[in-house]
C-alpha cells in the first residue's frame, strides 16, 4: 500500500500522487474549463456463452486524445449460466464505484498532506432476479440500493476524514452515476 511522503524528481509524493502535477490540474483546467472536458469510450464484444470482452477505447482530454490498450473480460457465475471465467457485469460495476470513490480518497489526501495507511471500501447489495429473469415486473431489475462502508487509517483527525468523506461523495463521477439517474441514449443497427 502506497503511503507515506515522499520526493520523486523533486515533487512532493503523498499516498503515490505528485501533488504538484495534480495542483497543475486543478489550475489548468480553473483558468480554462475546456481543458477539463472528457469523453470516455468502451467497446463490448460477445466471445461466447456469457463471455463478454470489452476493449477501453482512447480517451480524450481536452483536445489531446490518449490510448487506453486495455482489455475487462466479464463473464457469470456458472449457477447464472456463465462459465464463472470472470467477474460479472455486478461485480465490475461495485468494483468500478470502490475504484472511483477510493481514487477521490486518495488524490484528496494527498493534496491536504494526508498520509494514508490503510484505505478499503467494501460494498454490496442485493438483486432479485425474479426482475433480471423479467418473472414479475414489479420486481427491480436491479439493485434497490447499495452499502458501503469505508475503512480509512492515516495521519488525520475523525474530523478531516470526514470532511473527505464528503467531498468523495460530492465529486466522484461513479458516486454521481449511481445515485442520479444518467441518461442513455440507445442506438440499435441489425446487421
Amino acid at each position: 500500500m502506497g503511503n507515506a511522503q515522499a520526493v520523486e524528481e523533486g515533487q512532493p509524493v503523498v499516498n503515490g500522487i505528485q501533488v504538484e502535477d495534480l495542483k497543475a490540474l486543478v489550475s489548468t483546467v480553473k483558468q480554462d474549463p475546456r481543458k477539463g472536458l472528457t469523453r470516455w469510450k468502451v467497446t463490448s464484444a460477445w466471445q461466447g456463452r456469457t463471455h463478454i470482452r470489452a476493449e477501453i477505447g482512447p480517451f480524450r482530454l481536452g483536445e489531446k486524445e490518449v490510448e487506453r490498450p486495455f482489455v475487462i473480460d466479464i463473464d457469470e457465475p456458472a449457477e447464472l449460466g456463465g462459465g464463472n471465467a470472470y467477474p460479472n457485469p455486478q461485480e465490475h460495476l461495485i468494483a468500478a464505484l470502490n475504484a472511483c470513490m477510493m481514487v477521490g480518497y486518495v488524490a484528496l489526501c494527498a493534496l491536504q498532506g494526508i498520509a494514508l495507511e490503510k484505505l478499503e471500501i467494501q460494498t454490496e447489495g442485493d438483486i432479485d432476479l425474479r426482475g433480471f429473469l423479467g418473472l414479475d415486473d414489479r420486481i427491480p431489475a436491479g439493485y434497490k440500493s447499495l452499502n458501503y462502508t469505508v475503512r480509512i487509517k492515516g495521519d488525520a483527525s475523525e474530523e478531516q476524514f470526514a470532511k473527505i468523506h464528503e467531498l468523495v461523495m460530492a465529486t466522484s463521477p461513479n458516486y454521481y452515476n449511481i445515485t442520479r439517474s444518467v441518461g442513455l441514449k440507445p442506438t440499435l443497427v441489425v446487421e
